[in-house]
């Protein structure tokens, strides 16, 4: 089903903030009264990130699992368990990209460091893509759903550009953040042209959710990551109490 000029207009503005996100994502710090330094606003946002997949997609799973259940022709083994498995492949896939991407750096005086830098931007931006084609064609499409998924994954793209900016520099500044910054606005026009089948979009839902955890987390668990601890629980436990009103 195409979406209305409405929501076309609303997912478009979403879109647009991801993209300015990484950007200029060096220069923002949405949270300067409260933390003094950038990347306690990156915790932060990793921390709310967490919090979106664990109080608002994880329980919506379980009516995603339903949906599928109803949407496939054929009787499924299981009863739909398999969503539950997707968002643990989602989860496993991006782990396996950042173990992979260790690798390559490790070989850079080898000169395989543009291997590294290839493989992240690739893969993220798979991610961006997927993420700004939910924005139009979510399992929930009310203003309000979309407010919040398009503030969430904001706070989150900004913890990716802080991430990625600080693993491969120069070369990230010059042409990962236009990419992922057009990537946010194609994934939007696909969603736009593009409906895909109920039963696949929970597929996509259920595969994000495990990849959020798993990008959230690793750009704060690592002992020789920059990140900081009070602002990721902060993020996590406030914007978790804003969400839950909302189940």
């Amino acid at each position: 089903m195409a979406p209305g000029l409405d929501r076309i207009l609303e997912t478009g503005a979403a879109a647009l903030l991801f993209a300015v996100v990484f950007l200029v994502g060096a220069r923002m710090h949405p949270l300067r009264l409260l933390l003094r330094d950038h990347r306690g606003s990156v915790s932060f946002g990793a921390g709310m990130s967490v919090a979106y997949v664990f109080v608002h997609l994880m329980p919506e799973l379980h009516s995603v699992r339903s949906a599928f259940v109803e949407s496939v022709s054929m009787p499924l083994r299981y009863e739909g368990m398999a969503i539950y498995y997707v968002a643990l492949v989602g989860f496993l896939v991006f782990y396996g990209l950042d173990h992979l991407s260790s690798h390559l750096k490790v070989a850079e005086e080898e000169g395989t460091v543009d291997r590294a830098f290839k493989l992240d931007v690739g893969g993220f931006a798979a991610y961006v893509c997927l993420m700004a084609y939910l924005l139009v064609h979510n399992l929930e499409e009310s203003t309000v759903s979309t407010a919040f998924f398009a503030i969430t994954i904001a706070v989150h793209f900004l913890a990716v550009d802080h991430s990625l900016a600080g693993e491969h520099g120069a070369a990230y500044r010059r042409i990962g953040r236009f990419v992922l910054a057009g990537m946010s606005v194609l994934g939007w026009g696909l969603g736009v042209l593009f409906a895909l089948p109920q039963h696949v979009l929970a597929l996509l839902v259920a595969f994000i959710s495990g990849a959020v955890i798993m990008n959230s987390t690793i750009m704060e668990l690592p002992s020789d990551r920059d990140g900081r601890f009070l602002p990721f629980v902060a993020g996590g436990l406030l914007y978790g109490l804003i969400l839950l009103p909302l189940r």
